[in-house]
C-alpha cells in the first residue's frame, strides 16, 4: 500500500508513517512545489498527497502498489510519465448512500460535520466511476479484497506486462527447431 501524505490531523489509533505521513501545509505546498509528490489535491478541506520516492523504488524493484486516493488523484497518476502506462484503476462505489453514510459514521473517526460534507459531496465524487478501468461494489468487504486481487492477477498476465515474453516464446521456438 501506499503511504500518503496529509495535512489533516491524526484520527484515533492512526499511526504517523504506517496509515499516513502527518504534515502541515507549508510542508505539504514544499513538497508539492519540489516535486516530491507523483500526485496531489485538495480534498474535504485537507490536502492529501502521493510521495514519489517510495513509489518508484518498489516499483523498480518489480513491486505492485495499491493506491487509496480520489479521483483527483487518480487522473493525475494516469497522466503521468512515471506511472501512466503501469496504472489500473479500480472504483469502489457503496451500494447504497445509506451504507455509506452508516460507514461513515461506524467508523466514528469524523465529526458529524465531516460526514455531512463528504454526503454532500458524495453524488459528485461518484460521477467520476466512468473513468476507470473497473468497478467494485463493495456489499461485503472480502468479496471485494477478492475482486481486486482477481483484477490484479488478470493485469499482470496481460501481454505488454510480461517483459521477458518476447524472449521466451522466441527461445521456445528456437528450441523446436
Amino acid at each position: 500500500m501506499s503511504i500518503s501524505v496529509t495535512t489533516r490531523p491524526p484520527r484515533p489509533g492512526e499511526v504517523d508513517g504506517k496509515d499516513y505521513i502527518f504534515v502541515d501545509e507549508p510542508r505539504f505546498h514544499k513538497m508539492a512545489e519540489g516535486g516530491e509528490l507523483l500526485e496531489h489535491a485538495h480534498v474535504f478541506g485537507n490536502y492529501y498527497g502521493t510521495p514519489k520516492e517510495p513509489v518508484e523504488t518498489a516499483l523498480a524493484a518489480g513491486k505492485d502498489i495499491l493506491f487509496d486516493i480520489d479521483w483527483q488523484g487518480t487522473q493525475q497518476l494516469k497522466r503521468s510519465e512515471a506511472t501512466g502506462k503501469d496504472v489500473v484503476t479500480v472504483f469502489i462505489l457503496p451500494p447504497d448512500t445509506q451504507e455509506l453514510e452508516k460507514r461513515l459514521k461506524t467508523r466514528a473517526q469524523d465529526t458529524d460535520e465531516v460526514v455531512r460534507k463528504r454526503m454532500a459531496k458524495a453524488a459528485d465524487e461518484m460521477s467520476h466511476y466512468p473513468e476507470y478501468s473497473y468497478i467494485i461494489v463493495n456489499n461485503d468487504i472480502e468479496e471485494s479484497v477478492a475482486q481486486v486481487s482477481s483484477i490484479l492477477a488478470a493485469e499482470r498476465l496481460h501481454i505488454d506486462r510480461q517483459i521477458a515474453l518476447h524472449d521466451f516464446v522466441q527461445n521456445l521456438r528456437d528450441a523446436k527447431s
